[in-house]
């Protein structure tokens, strides 16, 4: 059993910048890989980032790119998300999650292979 609690959004205009965590707790942080996913109103649930255990793997989906970092600290039982230059189109719950890490043939992109899922947090950009 994991437990995943995300913290720091908040109400940020264009151009800002947030820094998301996610810490986890119950289980062997450093055996799992991890993901950030976001749910506008309205929208189903997308992904963002995922990186892999070690941190030595990530994958962005193409409108993140080049703002949006991931990364990890395994001895706080931490992932976080550094988001830059935010548009208004970054507005959502932001969501992390995790699965036990396994093979990266194919990146976990789909919020279906994450089991454990935290309460979410909110980013709201303004225009």
């Amino acid at each position: 059993q994991v437990q995943l609690v995300e913290s720091g959004g908040g109400l940020v205009q264009t151009g800002g910048s947030l820094r998301l965590s996610c810490v986890a707790s119950g289980s062997t942080f450093s055996s799992y890989d991890m993901g950030w996913f976001r749910q506008a109103p309205g929208k189903e649930r997308e992904f963002v980032v995922a990186i892999n255990w070690s941190g030595s793997l990530t994958y962005y989906t193409d409108s993140v790119k080049g703002r949006f970092t991931i990364s990890r600290d395994n001895a706080k039982n931490t992932v976080y998300l550094q988001m830059n230059n935010l548009k208004p189109e970054d507005t959502a719950v932001y969501y992390c999650g995790s699965r036990v890490s396994t093979s990266w043939n194919i990146p976990p992109t789909t919020q279906y292979l994450y089991r454990y899922w935290g309460q979410g947090t909110q980013v709201t950009v303004s225009s």
